[in-house]
């Protein structure tokens, strides 16, 4: 099956869910709005057509024009790459989630794909992405006691934590500027 054919079925199948498309381009994915995201994370790992039952990476983004944070998901299909003896056509596919940047949830799919799980927390640790029903989100990267989320755009760097120099490498507190 390919992008366009995967697009196609979930707008037949879960249309209340599907924000977008975008089937153009090397990196084809859905954009499903978030409070139907564990739902469909189901329907694509177990609908017989898709089998989509191995989550290979979530990528934090952090879309600061748009105020937004979002979660690309992308995942394969085992069982389709094996029968092709290939991965490739049909077998591979994204799906991105946007949550408000100033208050970033996002449901957790831990549960569907055990992967998730340490995905998850490192959004959350290095973009500040709060996963609801997630069984143990903490920071997974950096202590504790580390103030802010070091992946995002507008992240103030410190100057030093705990007296360990942590500025960038022109000595700014965001390489930004």
């Amino acid at each position: 099956m390919t992008p366009e054919e995967i697009c196609n079925l979930l707008e037949l199948e879960k249309a209340e869910a599907v924000v977008d498309t975008v089937v153009e381009g090397a990196r084809p994915y859905a954009v499903i709005a978030s409070e139907h995201w564990p739902r469909i994370a189901e329907f694509l790992r177990d609908d017989p057509r898709l089998r989509f039952n191995m989550l290979n990476s979530i990528t934090s983004l952090d879309l600061l024009a748009e105020n937004k944070l979002a979660c690309v998901y992308d995942m394969s299909s085992l069982d389709l790459s094996q029968e092709k003896d290939l991965i490739g056509d049909g077998s591979w596919f994204a799906v991105r989630l946007l949550a408000d940047r100033d208050h970033p949830v996002l449901p957790t799919v831990s549960h569907v794909w055990p992967a998730a799980d340490w995905h998850e927390r490192e959004a959350y640790d290095l973009m500040g992405i709060t996963f609801t029903n997630h069984p143990d989100l903490r920071r997974i990267l950096c202590p504790e006691d580390w103030e802010g989320h070091p992946l995002r755009k507008d992240y103030e760097h410190p100057l030093e934590y705990q007296g360990i120099p942590g500025t960038t490498e022109y000595e700014l507190p965001n390489p930004t500027h």
